[in-house]
C-alpha cells in the first residue's frame, strides 16, 4: 500500500492520501487529544506527542505538527501509523460514535433569521460548490455558521485552521467571490 503526501498552504500540516475512502460522508475535526477519544487512528497520531491536529477528509488525513516540530522527523512516524491502519482495515471510529456525522469542534452557532433564508441558501450552496472542494484540495474544511446583517460567520478547518495564509483566502477568495454573487454579503469572518 502506497500513502501519498502533500503539503498545504499551511506549513505546520500534512495532507496525507492512502488511495481509499477515509470518511464515507461529512469530515472530522479532531483539535485536542480529549476529542481523539472517538477514534483509534487520531488518537494514536496525538499519541506521537508531536501532533496537535488531526483532520478526516473523505480521501485523505491531514496531520498538524507542533510548533517547532520537523516534519522530517515525524512524518516517518506518522505514515507508519496510517499505513498499518489502513492496511489492516481498522475501524476509523469506535463502536457507538457518530461515525458518519461531521462534528465541528466548536458548535458556535450566529442564529441566521428567517427573513434571510433565500441569502443563507445562496451562501451555503456556493459555500459547498465551489469553496468547500478547493479547501478540501488544501487538506481541510470550512464550515457555514451563520449570517448576520450582511456578514458571514465561517469556521476553517483541518489544515485551514491556523494557517498563515487563511486570512487572506478567507478575505481575497471566499469573500469576494460571495459578494459578487449575493450583493447582500458585506464581509466575512472567520470564527
Amino acid at each position: 500500500m502506497l500513502i501519498e503526501t502533500e503539503t498545504t498552504p499551511n506549513p505546520a500540516t500534512l495532507k496525507f492520501l492512502p488511495g481509499r475512502t477515509v470518511m464515507e460522508a461529512g469530515t472530522r475535526d479532531f483539535a485536542s487529544p480529549e476529542e481523539a477519544d472517538a477514534s483509534p487512528l487520531a488518537e494514536a497520531l496525538f499519541g506521537l506527542g508531536d501532533v496537535t491536529g488531526v483532520f478526516f477528509g473523505k480521501d485523505f488525513v491531514s496531520v498538524t505538527a507542533a510548533p517547532g516540530v520537523e516534519w522530517r522527523g515525524l512524518k516517518p512516524d506518522v505514515l507508519a501509523l496510517l499505513l498499518d491502519h489502513f492496511s489492516a482495515n481498522m475501524p476509523l471510529f469506535k463502536p457507538g460514535s457518530a461515525a458518519a456525522i461531521s462534528v465541528p469542534g466548536d458548535d458556535t452557532s450566529y442564529g441566521d433569521d428567517p427573513a434571510d433564508a433565500d441569502i443563507v441558501e445562496q451562501i451555503k450552496d456556493l459555500i459547498d460548490t465551489r469553496v468547500r472542494p478547493a479547501v478540501a484540495n488544501d487538506g481541510g474544511d470550512i464550515i457555514y455558521r451563520g449570517f448576520d446583517k450582511g456578514k458571514v460567520f465561517l469556521q476553517m478547518q483541518g489544515a485551514c485552521s491556523g494557517c498563515p495564509s487563511s486570512t487572506a483566502t478567507l478575505k481575497n477568495g471566499i469573500e469576494q467571490l460571495l459578494k459578487y454573487y449575493v450583493p447582500e454579503v458585506t464581509e466575512v469572518r472567520s470564527i
